[in-house]
């Protein structure tokens, strides 16, 4: 207590500030007082949104904006730097998006409907919904497996069964980025496997290193871009 007393009353005293070798000293610690408020960001979910909020002209900005793409689902809007060496971060934007369980086996019928309702319909993906909807319980573990294929029985018919190699890679749509751009196709490795508990289950591996983000993140760029058209205010990065 007699500690920090002492330290108040030092503080009361005015700062001395001195000039030595052309370098200028204080023996207090000086802080500046700066007033350039911020303005707290406007969150948004969608591209669409972000594009009205801006040509609505119902906030006034900077003669400078900055669009920055920081991944697939999310974009922030800042000023320039100001004299302050400062930005002001003005609206952010996340997606909402459905979650698939990536690279993790799944229950069988939770991964049909997963498949079903969280990726744009194409050839592979009506190929796997097929495989995966047909596949017979008690036959994946039969057959040999030598890391690359895999081979179930799956029905052909109301009473009739066939053997079949289980399609792997394939190339989808998952939704993964914001809906008024196109999806990114990437490929995936399917795998299923038994259990005698939990049954048949299945997984889908990215394939692709991360390729379909960048992929992404360039389809929001071109839209941004094409919607802000002859705006020349907005800067827009990915």
């Amino acid at each position: 207590m007699i500690k920090e007393a002492l330290q108040y009353i030092v503080n009361l005293s005015q700062p001395s500030i001195q000039e030595i070798g052309g370098e200028i000293y204080s023996d207090k610690a000086l802080s500046r007082i700066v007033h350039n408020p911020k303005a707290k960001e406007i969150r948004l979910v969608t591209l669409r949104s972000l594009v009205d909020y801006i040509r609505s002209g119902a906030d006034i900005m900077e003669e400078k904006m900055i669009i920055h793409v920081t991944s697939p689902s999310s974009v922030k809007m800042y000023s320039c730097l100001d004299l302050d060496r400062e930005r002001e971060y003005m609206v952010g934007v996340n997606a909402e998006l459905p979650k698939f369980p990536f690279n993790a086996f799944v229950e069988h019928e939770q991964f049909i409907i997963g498949v079903q309702s969280k990726f744009i319909p194409n050839n592979d993906s009506g190929l796997l919904l097929k495989f995966a909807g047909t596949v017979e319980g008690g036959t994946i573990a039969g057959y040999g497996d030598d890391g690359v294929t895999q081979k179930a029985t799956v029905k052909t018919g109301l009473a009739s069964k066939g053997d079949a190699v289980i399609p792997s890679p394939v190339t989808l749509m998952p939704y993964r980025t914001f809906t008024e751009v196109e999806q990114p196709e990437s490929q995936f490795v399917f795998r299923m496997r038994e259990d005698k508990y939990d049954g048949v289950q299945c997984a889908l591996f990215e394939a692709d290193g991360g390729a379909w983000r960048l992929k992404a993140m360039e389809n929001i760029k071109e839209y941004l871009e094409r919607e802000l058209n002859g705006l020349k205010q907005f800067t827009v990065i990915a």
